[in-house]
């Protein structure tokens, strides 16, 4: 697709400095791009490498147009303008509906119109799924599963039995929603399956990263509010409550009965304990260990930056010697006093 920059400026509600008649039909990054391709620039500290650009137009912040050597749209926050111009260059492919005959569709589904129903996809009774969602090969849909009007499930999604998913939600490949939550009892030195009998409830406009797993809640359901974006690869156990438009980065494990306000952000690789909160408006650094709820929005971080090998290893000696020189700090103490 080949658009002028009055139509994205348009669109993306900013206002070209240069030639607005001239056409780009992609985006790139500001080292890569050609003269054919968009590209931005948010963070004006690196405003030196907009005159070394070769990009057709570059988006901007208001009042950077200056340091641009070629066409410049300006804007107030130029990767949101960035994200729809490129939406809008690069616009999602739509899928034709129909029902690919491998699939295996019980009598009792109820199936919307203009549904796309992939390769070998498999859907359990009493299942509903709405007008214009898309499911990729191989996904599962167990029974009494909901799905809401244009979710796309991409290929190999597991739905198990009696998760709800909302409205224009995007699951990526490998995801698991309803799997068993981790639990067991103690029977004399035995362990025994506790059974998960609650679900899991994602809402609207949701998007769940590839590999990633959401438990079914023990009693009562798993709850992804509206908005929430989840990366690659993260664990979330059962009766986890995550609050609107939190959004958490890769890897992050979160155990279970542990509640997430809304507009969080969580860095990658987080571990949570179990049942704790995290207030609204918290932001986690990668890596951080919480183990005690977070009363207050605000930054927090935890764990050791990375190092030089040697250092890091007189750091961990000092570390395991503060034992003794705390006791040594006492008696200095004690000493004085007398």
């Amino acid at each position: 697709m080949s658009l002028t920059l009055a139509q994205i400026a348009e669109y993306i509600n900013g206002n070209v400095i240069g030639d607005a008649n001239y056409s780009v039909s992609s985006v790139g990054t500001l080292s890569n791009a050609d003269s054919s391709q968009l590209s931005f620039l948010s963070n004006p500290k690196y405003k030196k490498f907009l005159n070394q650009s070769h990009a057709g137009a570059i988006i901007v912040l208001k009042g950077m147009a200056q340091y641009v050597t070629t066409n410049a749209i300006e804007v107030d926050d130029p990767y949101v303008a960035y994200a729809k111009a490129a939406s809008l260059l690069h616009p999602t492919e739509k899928k034709l509906p129909g029902i690919h005959p491998s699939a295996s569709i019980d009598p009792s589904a109820k199936i919307g119109t203009n549904v796309c129903i992939g390769a070998n996809v498999v859907i359990e009774q009493s299942v509903i799924i709405e007008d214009e969602v898309v499911i990729g090969p191989g996904c599962v849909i167990e029974h009494d599963v909901i799905i809401r009007k244009a979710t796309n499930l991409r290929p190999n999604v597991t739905l198990c039995f009696g998760v709800s998913i909302g409205e224009r939600t995007i699951i990526h490949p490998g995801v698991v929603i309803g799997a068993d939550g981790f639990g067991i009892a103690n029977d004399n030195g035995h362990w025994i399956k506790v059974p998960q009998v609650g679900s899991v409830n994602i809402g609207n406009d949701v998007e769940i990263g590839a590999n990633t797993t959401i438990d079914r809640g023990a009693i009562d359901d798993t709850v992804i509010a509206d908005g929430v974006k989840l990366d690659n690869q993260i664990q979330i156990g059962h009766n986890v409550t995550i609050g609107k438009h939190s959004v958490i980065a890769g890897c992050t494990g979160i155990a279970g009965s542990t509640s997430i306000g809304e507009y969080c952000a969580i860095g990658g690789g987080t571990g949570m304990a179990g049942h704790i909160n995290i207030a609204s408006g918290v932001q986690l650094t990668g890596m951080s260990m919480v183990t005690k709820s977070i009363n207050e929005a605000g930054i927090y971080s935890s764990g050791i930056p990375v190092e030089p090998a040697k250092q890091w290893h007189k750091n961990v000696i000092r570390y395991r010697q503060m034992d003794k020189l705390y006791d040594r700090v006492k008696q200095l103490e004690e000493k004085t006093k007398d």
